[in-house]
């Protein structure tokens, strides 16, 4: 029987991509962080309170409406600033419908993550509406239910799914996102892929990139990222322009497509592009955010004692750092024989256990 599935996002980006029969999108209105961690509205001109409650009220309506048998919150137990605990408190009156939460394999410090949850009260929600915890990761490289002190009972709830295996979504790629990257006439190989996630802040990587020394036979594509301040993308510009070897790319509708065929790759430490570099098991030099959270930081360090790419802090990162590790001999990596990267299967196997559960044929 077909299944459906909704997605509720805060990212208007993710609804460029083309979304196969069955599959949709409600977009909220968009939150953003402060370099303090606090959240704030991206675009409206709207307060904290006002932004929450309108977020708040169209999730449970939608859930309402739609009465999925399966929720799945990602990353925040209760929501950004608890906008979640209307739809929480409707699901927990539905008893056909599961809840699971979503975990990546790191959150933070042991301490700060004990904090934060315990201000927001994160165990009390999981206690009372969650079935089921996954966690996107693998214990080899950090495992966070001894990590992070839970109690027994969310601890019971946990189960590692292992990294989710991003070559996959190269077999979903469709003409329009292989007409985009075929128009940007890059090089089909022997190029270093930079990436900065959404380039908000990846200003210090993007020019250290841009002006660092290629090895010979090399080119450089930096992927900018849709979010990367004005005044920045003109520098970048400025430095390439002078660069016949170099190119840049504002926004890829499916990036893997170049990590696929880079030689090597210079990062931030997004879960995402982890799992990017990861999964097509390429050299890799990752240069993480440190704040407001240390999560990408703890993912590189880890990732590097397993000898599956190397790190640099941001507070270190130069050109001539970077240069430096681009002219070093590269040594094979074989990530996916080292850690679990089979996510995408075990939810498949998640999904149909807890459905079952509920006796719903079309699961079973």
């Amino acid at each position: 029987m077909p299944i459906d599935i909704l997605l509720i996002s805060g990212m208007k980006e993710a609804t460029r991509e083309a979304l196969p029969r069955g599959v949709d999108y409600i977009t909220l209105p968009a939150l953003q962080k402060n370099e303090q961690g606090q959240y704030g509205a991206r675009s409206l001109g709207l307060s904290l309170t006002s932004i929450i409650q309108l977020r708040s009220q169209i999730i449970r309506a939608a859930i309402i409406e739609y009465q999925p048998d399966l929720l799945i919150v990602d990353n925040v137990p209760r929501g950004a600033v608890r906008e979640l605990d209307a739809t929480l408190d409707y699901v927990k009156t539905q008893t056909h419908i599961r809840c699971v939460l979503g975990l990546r394999d790191i959150l933070d410090t042991p301490d700060v993550v004990q904090r934060d949850w315990q201000r927001a009260e994160n165990e009390a929600a999981i206690r009372r509406y969650y079935d089921a915890i996954w966690i996107y990761g693998d214990p080899k490289v950090y495992d966070l239910t001894q990590q992070y002190h839970f109690a027994v009972d969310t601890r019971a709830k946990m189960k590692s799914l292992g990294y989710l295996d991003q070559r996959q979504r190269l077999r979903h790629m469709g003409a329009s996102q292989l007409k985009q990257v075929q128009s940007l006439n890059l090089p089909d190989k022997d190029f270093v892929l930079g990436v900065v996630g959404g380039g908000q802040d990846g200003a210090d990587l993007a020019i250290a990139f841009a002006k660092a020394s290629l090895p010979k036979g090399l080119s450089g594509v930096l992927i900018t990222g849709p979010f990367m301040p004005l005044e920045v993308k003109k520098r970048v510009q400025a430095i390439a322009e002078k660069r016949p070897n170099f190119y840049l790319v504002d926004y890829l509708e499916e990036p893997t497509y170049l990590m696929k065929r880079a030689s090597r790759v210079v990062a931030m430490g997004g879960y995402n592009t982890t799992c990017e570099i990861l999964s097509f098991q390429k050299k890799a030099l990752i240069v993480p955010r440190v704040t407001p959270r240390q999560e990408q930081w703890i993912r590189a360090e880890q990732l590097q004692k397993l000898g599956l790419l190397d790190t640099l802090h941001p507070s270190k990162i130069s050109p001539k750092k970077l240069s430096s590790w681009l002219k070093q001999p590269m040594k094979g990596v074989k990530s996916r024989q080292v850690i679990q990267m089979n996510a995408a299967q075990n939810i498949v196997n998640e999904v149909q256990r807890l459905l079952c559960d509920v006796s719903l044929p079309k699961a079973c």
